[in-house]
C-alpha cells in the first residue's frame, strides 16, 4: 500500500506540471521517481550492464522529446516502462544508436545531472550485484582454488608469496625451487581465471565473445 501510496503522489505531481506545460519539471519527475526502477528492469532484460547506461539515455531523451504528445491512455510509471522496453528493442536491433546526452539535455544541466546521477547509482548497484554473483560462483570452485583467487585477486600477495603459501608440504623452498613455484602459481591462476570465466558465462555474467 506504501508503495502504492507513493506511485499516486508521483503522478498526481506529474499531471500537475503536465497541465501547465511544464514539461522539464514533469520529465525531472519521472525521472527523479522511477529512474533507478527503470535501470533495474533494463539490467534484467540485458543482462550486460555495459549496456544499461546506453539504454537507459536512450529511453530519457525518448521521454523528453515524447512527454508533450503523451494522451494519458497509461499512468506515466507504464508510459516509461514502455519507453524503455521500446529503446531496448532498438539497441538490441543497432546497438550503434546511441543517444546523445550532450545534444538531447545541453539546456536542462539540472535534469542532466539528475539523469547522469541516477545511471552512476544504479551503475554501482549493478557493479555490487555482480560481484555478489561472482562471490557465489567462486563458491563452486574447489577450496584452494578459491583461497588462490581471494589471495591474489584481493589480497594482492605477490606470486613468491603466494608459492609459499600455497606450498603442499610447508617446506622452505630455495631460490629455484621457489621460482618455478612462481611459475606453476601464474599457470594455475589463469587456469583457475578461465573456469571462473566459464561459470560465469554461463550464468549470464559474460557475454559470448
Amino acid at each position: 500500500m506504501a508503495i502504492d501510496a507513493e506511485v499516486a503522489r508521483t503522478e498526481q505531481a506529474i499531471q500537475a506540471a503536465f497541465r501547465v506545460q511544464d514539461f522539464r519539471a514533469a520529465a525531472t519527475l519521472a525521472v527523479e521517481n522511477y529512474g533507478a526502477e527503470v535501470c533495474g528492469f533494463l539490467a534484467a532484460r540485458l543482462r550486460n550492464p555495459a549496456d544499461v547506461g546506453d539504454v537507459f539515455s536512450m529511453f530519457c531523451e525518448d521521454l523528453w522529446s515524447a512527454l508533450p504528445n503523451f494522451r494519458w491512455q497509461c499512468s506515466i510509471r507504464g508510459y516509461c516502462y514502455t519507453l524503455a522496453r521500446n529503446a531496448a528493442n532498438r539497441y538490441s536491433v543497432a546497438p550503434c544508436n546511441r543517444a546523445d546526452r550532450r545534444a538531447a539535455f545541453a539546456d536542462d544541466e539540472q535534469l542532466s545531472c539528475l539523469i547522469e546521477r541516477t545511471r552512476s547509482q544504479t551503475a554501482a548497484h549493478l557493479r555490487t550485484e555482480v560481484k555478489s554473483r561472482m562471490r557465489t560462483l567462486r563458491e563452486q570452485l574447489p577450496e584452494d582454488d578459491q583461497t588462490l583467487l581471494i589471495l591474489r585477486v584481493e589480497r594482492m600477495l605477490p606470486w613468491r608469496e603466494l608459492a609459499i603459501v600455497m606450498s603442499e608440504n610447508g617446506d622452505p623452498l630455495d631460490a629455484s625451487a621457489l621460482d618455478q613455484a612462481s611459475a606453476r602459481m601464474r599457470k594455475r591462476f589463469q587456469l583457475v581465471k578461465d573456469k571462473l570465466k566459464e561459470l560465469a558465462r554461463l550464468d549470464g555474467l559474460l557475454l559470448e565473445d
